[in-house]
C-alpha cells in the first residue's frame, strides 16, 4: 500500500520515491513474507559461525592449551659456547658452523622453538633433529625396518614453523640440531633455541573463513535442506537468486586463487608484487615466465608491424642445421656456439612463429599493445576467460535444466554445477595462468557460450541471431584450441530433428537459419586457413609440427603403442597420496612403449580421482530410460557426442603432444557434462520424496564432495614454477595453516 500511495502522489505532484524508501519498502515486504524462514536461517548461520569460532579457538589452537603450563628453558647460554654472538645478541650459523648440540639436558622435553631472526633474507631451512632419551642412548636414524626423525622445514619468515613438537621417551639427554641441504643461503641469524616453549594463541582468519565456508556448504546441501524443494522451473526467482549467488562466490574464489599465485600474474601495484612496481601509475604490467612465455606478446608486436613471424632473428647455426627439430642436435650446436635459441616456438624457413591459436592474440594482446605499448598480462586473460567459462557453463546448465527437464531442484542444480566448474580442469589452468593455459581456457569459454547461444536459439522466435553468435563462438575455438572443435558435433543432435527430420531446412526461413549456423565457420575457417597459408604455405598446417620442443614433432607421427599408457594415465590411474597436506603426490609412470613418451607430472586419472564420474557406467541403462520416456533423441544424442568427443580428444592429445596435467581440461568437461545430463534424466523419473530419490541425492552428495575435494587439493600441490617453488617460505605459511597439530 505504501508504494501504491507513493505512485499516486507521483501522478499529481511529480515526486519520485527515493532509493531509501523503495529499499525499505521491499525489505519490509520480504520480511513480512519470509519472516519465519529468515529467522531460522539467521539462527542456523549464527550457530555455524559459533561452531567455526570454537573450532578455530579450541581445536586449531590445541597447541596453545597443551603448552600453557610448560616451563620454558632458554638454551642461549649453551649456544654461546658454540657460535659467536654479535652486538645485537644474534648468533650466526655458517656453512661450517651449521650444527648445534646440547648435551646433558636431563629434562623432559615436549617441544623446541628455533627462533630465527625475521629480519634476514627469507628462506626455507631443512632442519635435521636428533636426540637421545629413555629409549635411545645414541642418536638414531632410519633403518631397514624403522623410520627415524624426518627433517623439518622451518621458514625464517613464518614463526609458526619454528615450533616443533618432539615425541620423546622419558628424559631427553642430548639434542642435536643441524641445518642440511645444498641450497642454504648463509649466514643464518639465530636468536636462541628454547625447550618446552609456550605456543602463542593464533587466530587464523583464512582458516576460520575456510571452515565457516565448509560448514555453510554442509548445511546448505544436507539431505533435508530446503534447496532440494525449490524447483527451478516453478520457483524461478528464488532459484535464479541462488544460482547467481553461487556463481558470484565461485568467481570470487577463482579470482582470489589466481592472484594468490603472484609470481605468474604479471601485474604489480604498490602493495602487490611491489618489487616489480614502476612507482608511477596505480598498476603496471611486467613480464613473467621467461623468454618463451612472451610468445603471444611478441606476436602482437609483429602483427602491429605488419608481419606474422616474430621479430627475434634465429641464430645462424639453427638456420644451417639439416634437422633443426632434433633437440639433442640443437643443444649441442647451442653449446658449441654459445648462441641461444627460442624454445617451444615454431621454426620454419628461417623465422620463428607462434603455433598456438591466434585468437587470444587478436582478442587480448594486439589491442592492449596498440593502446598501451605494453605486453598484455597473460594471467589476466586466463582469469577473464575462466570467469566467462563459469558464467557460460552455469547459464548453459540452467538452460538444459529449465527447458528440457521439469523436476530439477535448486539443490540438484548446484550439486551438479559445482563439480562441473571445479573438476573440469580450469582450476589447474588458473593455478598456472601461462600462455599454455590461455588457448585452452579460451576454447572452453567459447565452447560453453557457443552451446548456450545455440540452446537459446532453438526456442527463440528469431533464432538466426543466436545461431550466428553460437556458431561464431564455436568457430573461434579452432583459433584457440583446435581439439575442442569436437564439441561442434553437438550441432547434429541439437538441430538434426528440426532441420532434417522435420524438413525445416527446405523452407526459406529454415535455409536462412542454417546459413547463420554455417556462415561463422566459413568466415573464421577461411581467415585461419589464410593465416596458416601465409605462414607455412598450407591452409591446414597450424605449425605444431615445426615446434622446437623436447621431441621432433615432424617425425612424431601416430603410434598405437602410445595409447595404452595414455588411457591409463588420463582415465584410470589412482592418485598417489601422502599423510601431509595437501596429501596428493605426482603419480608414478611406467610404460612398455619402447620409444619417446612426452610426460609431465600428473596426479591420477579422472575416473579414479573424480568419483562423480562413476555414474557413467550406468549410461546405457539411463539412456534407455530416456528413450522410452521421450520420443525425441536430443539429450541422448548430446550425451553420446560428449562421451565420444571426450575419448577422442584425450587420445588425440596423447598422440599429438603427450600426457600433461593441463590437457585434462581438454576432455574432462565432456564427461562431467554427460554425468549432469544423466543425473537429470534419472531425477526426472523419481518422485520428489521417494526413497530412491533420497538415496540418489545422498550418494551423489558423497561423490561430489570427494571429487571437489580432490580438485581443490590439487590446487595446492607444490610444483615447479608455481608459488610454492618461487616463494617456498611464503608457501610454508599455507602448510602451517592446515598442519596445525605440528
Amino acid at each position: 500500500m505504501r508504494l501504491r500511495r507513493r505512485r499516486t502522489f507521483f501522478l499529481y505532484n511529480e515526486a519520485v520515491p527515493t532509493l531509501r524508501e523503495n529499499t525499505a519498502y521491499w525489505a519490509d515486504r520480504i520480511w513480512r513474507k519470509h519472516q519465519g524462514a529468515i529467522k531460522h536461517l539467521t539462527k542456523c548461520v549464527l550457530a555455524l559461525f559459533a561452531i567455526a569460532l570454537m573450532l578455530e579457538a579450541f581445536v586449531f589452537n590445541y597447541n596453545y592449551f597443551a603448552t600453557r603450563d610448560y616451563q620454558p628453558i632458554n638454551l642461549k647460554y649453551k649456544i654461546a659456547d658454540q657460535l659467536s654472538e654479535d652486538a645485537d645478541g644474534l648468533f650466526r650459523m655458517t656453512a661450517i658452523d651449521n650444527v648445534l648440540e646440547f648435551k646433558n639436558l636431563n629434562t623432559e622435553v615436549h617441544n623446541i622453538r628455533i627462533d630465527f631472526d625475521a629480519n634476514q633474507p627469507a628462506q626455507n631451512l631443512d632442519i635435521k633433529i636428533q636426540f637421545t632419551d629413555g629409549a635411545h642412548l645414541t642418536y638414531f636414524d632410519s633403518t631397514e625396518y624403522t623410520v627415524g626423525i624426518p627433517n623439518v622445514t622451518v621458514s625464517t619468515m613464518v614463526s609458526e614453523s619454528e615450533y616443533i613438537n618432539l615425541n620423546t621417551n622419558g628424559y631427553m639427554n642430548n639434542l642435536r640440531i643441524e641445518i642440511v641441504g645444498d641450497e642454504v643461503s648463509y649466514p643464518i641469524k639465530l636468536w636462541t633455541v628454547t625447550l618446552n616453549m609456550n605456543r602463542p594463541f593464533d587466530f587464523n582468519e583464512g582458516r576460520f573463513m575456510t571452515v565457516f565456508g565448509i560448514l555453510l556448504l554442509c548445511f546448505m546441501f544436507r539431505p533435508r535442506s530446503s534447496i532440494y524443494r525449490i524447483n527451478i522451473v516453478q520457483n524461478s526467482r528464488r532459484s535464479k537468486t541462488g544460482i547467481v549467488a553461487t556463481v558470484l562466490v565461485e568467481m570470487a574464489l577463482v579470482t582470489s586463487f589466481l592472484f594468490f599465485g603472484s609470481n605468474l600474474v604479471g601485474v604489480a601495484t604498490s602493495d602487490y608484487n611491489s618489487g616489480s612496481w614502476d612507482g608511477r601509475g596505480i598498476v603496471n604490467t611486467f613480464e613473467v615466465g621467461g623468454d618463451n612465455a612472451q610468445q603471444y606478446a611478441e606476436l602482437a608486436k609483429a602483427m602491429a608491424h605488419g608481419q606474422l613471424y616474430l621479430d627475434e632473428e634465429p641464430p645462424q647455426w639453427l638456420k644451417d642445421m639439416k634437422d633443426p627439430y632434433d633437440k639433442g642436435a640443437r643443444d649441442e650446436a647451442q653449446k658449441a656456439t654459445g648462441e641461444p635459441y627460442l624454445f617451444d616456438v615454431a621454426y620454419y624457413e628461417g623465422h620463428y612463429y607462434v603455433y598456438f591459436g591466434v585468437v587470444p592474440v587478436v582478442l587480448f594482446y594486439l589491442p592492449f599493445y596498440l593502446l598501451t605499448g605494453a605486453n598484455f598480462p597473460t594471467a589476466i586473460g586466463v582469469l577473464i576467460m575462466a570467469l566467462a567459462f563459469i558464467l557460460g557453463c552455469s547459464m548453459l546448465l540452467d538452460r538444459f535444466a529449465r527447458y528440457h527437464f521439469q523436476r530439477v531442484s535448486l539443490g540438484l542444480y548446484l550439486l551438479l554445477q559445482i563439480p562441473l566448474v571445479a573438476c573440469c580442469g580450469i582450476l589447474y589452468l588458473v593455478k598456472f595462468p601461462t600462455f599454455y593455459s590461455l588457448p585452452i581456457m579460451c576454447g572452453l569459454a567459447f565452447s560453453v557460450w557457443g552451446l548456450y547461444f545455440w540452446m537459446k536459439g532453438r526456442l527463440s522466435r528469431r533464432p538466426a541471431v543466436w545461431f550466428f553468435a553460437g556458431s561464431l563462438c564455436m568457430a573461434l575455438v579452432v583459433g584457440c584450441r583446435p581439439q575442442l572443435v569436437m564439441l561442434s558435433f553437438l550441432a547434429f543432435p541439437l538441430f538434426w530433428r528440426t532441420y532434417i527430420t522435420k524438413g525445416r531446412i527446405r523452407t526459406q526461413r529454415g535455409m536462412r537459419e542454417v546459413a547463420c549456423l554455417l556462415a561463422p565457420y566459413v568466415i573464421v575457417g577461411a581467415a585461419i586457413m589464410l593465416y596458416n597459408h601465409a605462414r607455412f604455405g598450407s591452409f591446414t598446417d597450424f605449425g605444431a609440427n615445426y615446434n622446437l620442443t623436447m621431441n621432433d614433432m615432424t617425425k612424431r607421427g601416430m603410434n598405437v603403442g602410445r595409447l595404452a599408457p595414455a588411457i591409463f594415465a588420463y582415465f584410470l590411474q589412482p592418485p598417489t597420496v601422502s599423510g601431509t597436506f595437501p596429501f596428493l603426490q605426482p603419480t608414478p609412470f611406467e610404460t612398455t612403449y619402447i620409444g619417446q613418451t612426452v610426460k609431465e607430472a600428473t596426479f591420477g586419472g579422472i575416473f579414479a580421482c573424480l568419483p562423480v564420474l562413476w555414474l557413467l557406467p550406468f549410461a546405457p541403462r539411463i539412456l534407455n530410460i530416456r528413450r522410452h520416456a521421450r520420443s525425441t533423441r536430443t539429450i541422448m544424442g548430446v550425451i553420446i557426442v560428449l562421451l565420444t568427443a571426450g575419448v577422442v580428444i584425450a587420445l588425440a592429445d596423447a598422440e599429438m603432444a603427450g600426457i600433461l596435467q593441463r590437457y585434462y581440461a581438454d576432455f574432462s568437461f565432456m564427461f562431467l557434462a554427460a554425468v549432469v545430463l544423466l543425473v537429470f534424466i534419472v531425477n526426472e523419473r523419481l518422485e520428489p520424496d521417494s526413497m530412491a530419490r533420497n538415496i540418489l541425492m545422498k550418494v551423489l552428495l558423497v561423490l561430489v564432495a570427494v571429487s571437489v575435494a580432490y580438485s581443490t587439493l590439487l590446487c595446492f600441490v607444490p610444483e615447479t614454477g608455481w608459488y610454492s617453488d618461487v616463494y617456498p617460505w611464503a608457501y610454508q605459511s599455507v602448510l602451517e595453516t592446515f598442519m596445525f597439530w605440528r
